[in-house]
């Protein structure tokens, strides 16, 4: 969850926007030595294929295999030592490290709390927006903080942790149907007192009737945290054959919907779907994308294969805006502003006017877009490209810089103090 951003991967691919403004940004023409040796001005989390790092000035701090909060503050990692697991967490901002405790057995880091101070462990890598689980009789799930073990549950089935509750009582997790042979899933809440799964609420704050819980089929694209780290919201395509918990209770059919947000609150406990028109979902789900603007108040997805851009009240839960822009490829990417959505794939940039959801600009990279991340003061705007990290003027466009990262596989985002 990160997207979140953690976000999962990326967008558009060869774009031709009319009347856009074609500038020139990541210069394709090879650069000599002194470029590729630009410090960063922000701390930067990114992924190589060595695991998680620390992008600082012209310093490299790996971390390896683990997982982040969303807003890239601390990452929790472990390691392998004999028949036990050894864990620690990494303030990401400052690159302090704290004590390593040891875990009884062997783990892989799943998913942590928004504050970072619990983290759910499991018996092999799981992923709430990766490939499907191989179906199981039971889950084995460990709780940890920075001392060491909390909790144990055995969870019956295929289960993914997914994320912690607001006040850490609780976790969400993804329980895949039928556990032998999974071929959809539904969310549902993990009472860490207990042990106990069970429904969520509705967006009335009313719990979900029994056999009214929707059960999802497809891809889980893209994980995005609210600011204020109280909603997480999914992207969901390619759903043949759901209906969601308001259809259920409500008795009526199902809609003919390709994609669509899960709204998760993380504090009230509460789950509600925001349906996208066609054609979101259409395509491949690698092809779509979203972000949130830093007030919380509008997130935005986009789908490459088509061009489409869709606006969404986080208060109201409605699709307010869909504009059409030029179709391109996959994978996508998006990164957005109180003023500008940044939309990347291929070997393009393009800025959106948020006021009239219209492109003002398009910028050739040298490179594929592999990640795009906003500056926490949002004055630079960093682009992933083949084994380098560049950055530019989000207004102007202009090349502010270029470092050389060989294995970089994507972009986290902002490295933050804790």
């Amino acid at each position: 969850m990160a997207n979140t951003t953690i976000s999962r991967r990326t967008l558009l691919g060869a774009l031709a926007g009319a009347g856009a403004a074609a500038l020139v940004g990541c210069d394709p023409t090879p650069t000599p030595t002194p470029a590729a040796a630009d410090p960063l001005p922000d701390p930067l989390l990114v992924t190589l294929d060595g695991g998680l790092t620390v992008l600082r000035g012209t310093d490299r701090q790996s971390i390896g295999a683990g997982v982040a909060t969303a807003d890239g503050r601390l990452v929790w990692t472990a390691v392998p030592d004999g028949a036990d697991t050894l864990l620690w967490r990494v303030d990401a901002g400052r690159g302090n490290a704290s004590e390593r405790v040891r875990l009884p057995g062997r783990w892989v880091p799943q998913t942590t709390s928004t504050d970072g101070t619990r983290l759910a462990l499991t018996t092999e890598h799981l992923s709430a927006t990766g490939d499907r689980p191989a179906g199981r009789d039971e889950t084995l799930v460990l709780i940890a903080d920075a001392a060491g073990v909390r909790q144990r549950l055995r969870l019956p089935g295929t289960v993914v942790p997914e994320a912690f509750t607001h006040d850490l009582a609780g976790l969400f997790v993804l329980e895949w149907l039928p556990p032998a042979a999974p071929d959809r899933y539904r969310v549902r809440l993990v009472d860490l007192a207990t042990g106990i799964a069970g429904p969520l609420f509705t967006r009335a704050k009313t719990p979900v009737p029994p056999g009214a819980e929707e059960e999802m089929r497809g891809d889980g694209r893209q994980a995005v945290l609210a600011p204020n780290r109280t909603v997480l919201y999914t992207l969901y395509t390619h759903q043949p054959d759901h209906q969601h918990t308001r259809d259920r209770i409500s008795g009526r059919p199902g809609r003919d919907v390709h994609a669509f947000v899960h709204t998760l609150h993380l504090e009230q406990r509460w789950a509600y779907c925001v349906d996208l028109p066609h054609p979101f979902g259409e395509g491949g789900a690698d092809g779509h994308t979203m972000a949130i603007t830093p007030d919380g108040g509008r997130l935005y997805v986009a789908d490459a294969g088509s061009g489409a851009v869709a606006e969404i009240s986080t208060e109201e839960l409605t699709v307010r805006r869909v504009a059409a822009l030029a179709a391109g490829g996959a994978p996508a990417y998006a990164a957005a502003s109180a003023e500008r959505l940044f939309l990347g794939a291929g070997n393009a940039v393009r800025t959106v006017d948020l006021a009239g959801l219209a492109v003002t600009a398009e910028r050739a990279t040298a490179d594929p877009v592999g990640g795009l991340v906003l500056s926490a003061d949002g004055t630079r705007l960093y682009l992933g490209q083949r084994a380098a990290v560049c950055w530019q003027d989000p207004v102007t466009g202009g090349e502010l810089g270029r470092a050389a990262v060989p294995g970089l596989v994507g972009l986290h985002g902002p490295a933050r103090p804790a």
